[in-house]
């Protein structure tokens, strides 16, 4: 009988041990650079975005990442529409993920509450029991694998989790992960939304396994799943043969996955990177774009440098009496340019998850590089 949760052992000239060790390479720069953490934290949640847009496209949405950002610009996204629906519904699922602790276990109660947040309200990408695990036998479409049958999915997904929260050493910690990915999809535990939630499911584990120590906002493996769909889910497909050899060459596709975002994630935490190859220039945009003012775009400009402002920071930018300050002020928080600090109410940050900034932010990202290639020049 095959062991589902045995780690393979690369040999040494296998591709998968230099990306596991370029990996641990990047892990260390974690938390290391100078970005403050307020622009970073705003530049996580567009992030989220992408990722959400990402999961959903891999599953048929045809939802642009421009359409996303712009629609997350309003309180919420337009819920009549069944795809920014489904968006939606994986985006409040990573925040979701992002209030939880990530030192304590995945369990079945989050899988299954996963699944409800990611299907719930949805017709051609629901399910009519979310949150339940199926209760029912399953093909999947243009498949070869054989899900195990309903009976057995409990049982199944006990044993995932219980790998899924081994105390693995760091070299073995992205093979884990990795593993634990694709069984979650083997055993395809729900009628529907086994995708999403299996992106999901991974997400909360790169939080337990590679963040959670340092202080700093998880990475959302976009480069995994966004860069190819079609190889993506070929190399999932060729895991599903449960041989070693098979199971290395899907570790290998995610680790070089993960090895590309990690890189991304260090270059997001170099803030001069971020004034001037992405934040700066899509502040110029909006200024030649006609929406920002000289005087807006030297508060937003001292906003950038400094992370966290109060009104007497903007007083070079918004000269005059502090009341004039507070009403212009007041104006960028209407017009979705700024956020309210965590500081307090009399602190501001700028907004770059949602707003004008935000899609002009997506636009630098693509010049520079960094959208997975799922969603270049979208």
């Amino acid at each position: 009988m095959v062991d589902l949760y045995e780690l393979p052992h690369p040999s040494f000239d296998s591709p998968l041990v230099p990306l596991l060790f370029e990996i641990e390479r990047l892990r260390a720069d974690i938390g290391t650079g100078t970005t403050p953490p307020e622009v970073y934290a705003e530049l996580h949640q567009l992030f989220d975005t992408v990722m959400s847009v990402i999961s959903a496209r891999i599953e048929g949405n045809h939802t642009t990442v421009y359409e996303a950002v712009e629609s997350m610009s309003h309180t919420r996204l337009d819920r009549r529409d069944e795809q920014f629906h489904e968006i939606a519904n994986i985006v409040e699922a990573v925040r979701f993920l992002d209030t939880l602790d990530p030192t304590q276990p995945l369990t079945h109660s989050l899988i299954r509450d996963l699944h409800s947040r990611t299907v719930g309200g949805l017709t051609r990408e629901g399910d009519p029991t979310p949150g339940d695990y199926r209760r029912q036998d399953v093909a999947i479409t243009g498949s070869d694998h054989e899900p195990p049958t309903w009976v057995t999915v409990h049982p199944e997904m006990s044993a995932l989790l219980d790998f899924a929260n081994e105390a693995r050493p760091l070299h073995e910690q992205m093979m884990q992960i990795a593993l634990a990915h694709h069984r979650f999809v083997w055993i395809h535990p729900f009628r529907n939304g086994n995708g999403r939630v299996a992106r999901l499911f991974t997400y909360a584990m790169l939080r337990t396994r590679i963040f959670a120590t340092r202080g700093f906002s998880a990475l959302n493996p976009t480069a995994v799943f966004g860069n190819d769909r079609s190889a993506y889910i070929a190399a999932l497909e060729t895991a599903d043969s449960l041989a070693t050899d098979d199971t290395t060459a899907w570790m290998t596709f995610f680790a070089r996955g993960i090895r590309d975002d990690l890189a991304r994630l260090i270059q997001l935490q170099d803030h001069q990177f971020v004034i001037t190859a992405l934040v700066g220039p899509a502040v110029s945009q909006l200024v030649a774009d006609g929406v920002l003012g000289v005087a807006d775009e030297r508060a937003l400009r001292i906003i950038l440098e400094k992370g966290v402002v109060k009104a007497g920071d903007l007083e070079s930018a918004i000269p005059g009496s502090a009341s004039q300050r507070s009403r212009a002020i007041r104006a960028l928080l209407e017009r979705g340019l700024l956020n309210q600090a965590d500081e307090g109410p009399r602190f501001y940050r700028l907004s770059l998850s949602r707003g004008p900034l935000a899609s002009r932010l997506i636009r630098r990202l693509n010049a520079a590089g960094l959208l997975p290639k799922i969603l270049e020049n979208d």
